[in-house]
């Protein structure tokens, strides 16, 4: 037998140098594949919830509408109306895919052609000219929010185009990135866009609007029609010429859009109704409590009037504060300014708390009529005082025997106490009771004359109940509260008014208002064609001035005062510029 022969280590053949190269490369390549693998992995799992990204939630958007059924303004919108490819007019999606990614129904989630061109074009112009990412691309951007330029980041968008692109067919990808797309202010959609620049929804652009809008997807702010409107008219063009090329419209349709591109609109302000539509929320929450879907209000504002008021009062109230309230007769809120300027201040002053002074004194002049006096009946106007209380007339001039009607309208101060300690307080508070502002009251003959507080909207309706034919009357701002697709959330269902005041005591008290505007009447600077009649009222120290009149079909309210209580110039009274505003505002 033949003895085996043994192998020494040192006879062992060693791999050639490009052997172990080629090993080493393969191992690196393993091992970088691994890493890149892991990277990916890691970078997938710190990704949130693909389908919570694509169903976020937001604030739930409230818009207000006035009393012809008008966008006054809307709450907490970040984005606008959903649109899709089969609700738009064709040339809406048809721009935006012909300057963005002409391809995009072509390509898969990665136009590589796409890349390669802009890539190539970059090089040749040694800057970033052109980009290559696909609307797919730029939709997972949109969705992820998030402009870090970051490998992680991008990782994450190609993986969201891939998932994207898995899910949902082309059309509904477009739809995605119509939808989440921000243009202007932070909202989202071409919608929000369009109604923002144009004031128009999105289902309603034309050709030209489209390409204005498709313009502004590069870089919003660079080319915004409000901002830069040369550079987005010269970008629009370029995206009607490759509409053009692409075969989305004819040359003589891109002619015509062309002439009409133009500078976009600014957003009409609507600070002019922020008083009104803050009041209204709490109004709403009020009806319906808290509210976690979108809700369309619709309110009694008459939006002319509200122009006019925010107008007048920011013109006439100079240095010092005030607030306007219109109404209707029967409750129906037409009117709102709470202060000169919603930007500097955003307190609600017609809803504030304030001495009402001689606009207090219908109240007791309508018990004086309840218990038989008429205008025509005799009063003594001479110095009163209860216990310590002695207050004097305005100018400290007394009349002696005149008419409750020149008592009225010239607002002496002796005669409504003389009044009141004749019938008695609670009968007056009664009567404030009856027309609906009794219950914050003081039981004292100082509220006689205005002491007790209450708000210029409690104020007005005092005078409504009078010129509603002494029926009662609860104000209103809100007729209907629905969701967007018009569910009924809720709906006013007034009651029957009560006959509060009588026939007689309204002819008499409505005698009474019309003299205070005519000569010789503390408001006669109100006086006017349509001016029914109204009252005037200044509190101690000057530091309130009121006037409220009817004109029209209108009760209007107006105060005039400073936040810190601090008197105003002592030639401001109810008489002086108040009326002057109620005037301005009516005529």
């Amino acid at each position: 037998m033949r003895a085996k022969k043994s192998t020494n280590i040192s006879d062992i053949k060693k791999p050639s140098l490009r052997a172990r190269l080629v090993m080493w490369v393969i191992n690196l390549g393993l091992v970088t594949v691994a890493v890149a693998a892991g990277y990916v992995l890691v970078v997938f799992l710190q990704m949130p919830s693909l389908d919570a990204i694509l169903h976020e939630t937001r604030p739930a958007a409230i818009t207000f509408l006035d009393r012809d059924g008008h966008e006054i303004r809307s709450a907490n919108r970040i984005m606008g109306a959903p649109v899709s490819v089969e609700t738009l007019p064709p040339h809406v999606w048809q721009a935006i895919v012909a300057i963005e990614d002409r391809r995009f129904f072509q390509h898969g989630p990665i136009d590589a052609r796409g890349i390669i061109r802009a890539m190539a074009s970059n090089m040749v112009h040694g800057r970033m000219a052109a980009g290559g990412s696909s609307i797919t691309q730029q939709t997972a951007k949109n969705i992820f929010l998030s402009r870090e330029k970051k490998i992680s980041r991008k990782i994450q968008e190609l993986i969201l185009s891939y998932w994207l692109e898995n899910r949902f067919d082309k059309n509904q990808v477009l739809d995605l990135y119509m939808n989440r797309v921000s243009l202007v202010g932070g909202m989202r959609g071409i919608d929000a866009a369009s109604r923002a620049l144009f004031q128009t929804p999105a289902r309603e652009m034309n050709l030209a609007q489209a390409a204005q809008i498709a313009a502004m997807l590069k870089a919003p702010t660079t080319y915004s029609p409000l901002k830069n409107p040369n550079r987005n008219i010269a970008r629009a063009r370029v995206v009607l010429t490759e509409m053009v090329r692409q075969g989305y419209v004819t040359l003589d349709a891109a002619r015509t859009a062309a002439r009409a591109l133009g500078p976009a609109n600014p957003v009409p302000d609507t600070n002019i109704y922020r008083y009104w539509t803050d009041f209204v929320l709490d109004e709403v929450r009020s009806r319906i409590g808290d509210f976690d879907s979108d809700l369309f209000v619709y309110t009694t504002l008459d939006r002319g009037l509200q122009e006019r008021v925010a107008e007048t009062l920011s013109l006439k109230s100079g240095v010092h504060q005030g607030a306007v309230v219109a109404m209707t007769p029967g409750g129906a809120i037409r009117a709102m300014a709470g202060g000169a300027d919603y930007q500097t201040s955003q307190f609600n002053r017609a809803l504030a708390l304030r001495q009402p002074g001689s606009s207090f004194k219908p109240v007791v002049y309508l018990v004086a009529l309840e218990n038989g006096l008429t205008p025509q009946s005799y009063v003594n106007d001479s110095p009163f005082a209860v216990g310590d209380y002695n207050p004097k007339n305005y100018n400290e001039k007394y009349y002696g025997d005149i008419t409750l009607a020149t008592a009225f309208a010239k607002s002496v101060n002796s005669v409504p106490l003389k009044l009141t300690h004749e019938y008695g307080i609670d009968a007056v508070l009664d009567m404030a009771a009856r027309l609906g502002v009794g219950n914050r009251l003081r039981r004292e003959y100082s509220t006689v004359l205005g002491a007790s507080e209450m708000s210029l909207l409690d104020l007005t309706n005092i005078y409504a109940v009078i010129w509603n034919d002494g029926q009662s009357v609860r104000p209103y701002s809100i007729t209907t509260i629905t969701t967007p697709a018009g569910n009924i959330l809720y709906q006013r269902n007034p009651s029957d008014p009560i006959q509060v005041l009588s026939p007689s005591t309204v002819q008499h008290m409505t005698e009474l208002l019309s003299d205070v505007v005519r000569s010789g009447g503390t408001g006669r600077r109100a006086a006017g064609p349509h001016v029914m009649g109204g009252k005037t009222g200044t509190s101690n120290g000057n530091r309130d001035a009121w006037f409220i009149g009817r004109a029209r079909e209108w009760v209007v309210g107006v105060w005039m005062g400073n936040d810190n209580f601090t008197p105003m110039n002592s030639k401001i009274t109810g008489g002086t510029v108040p009326a002057e505003i109620f005037r301005d505002i009516v005529k």
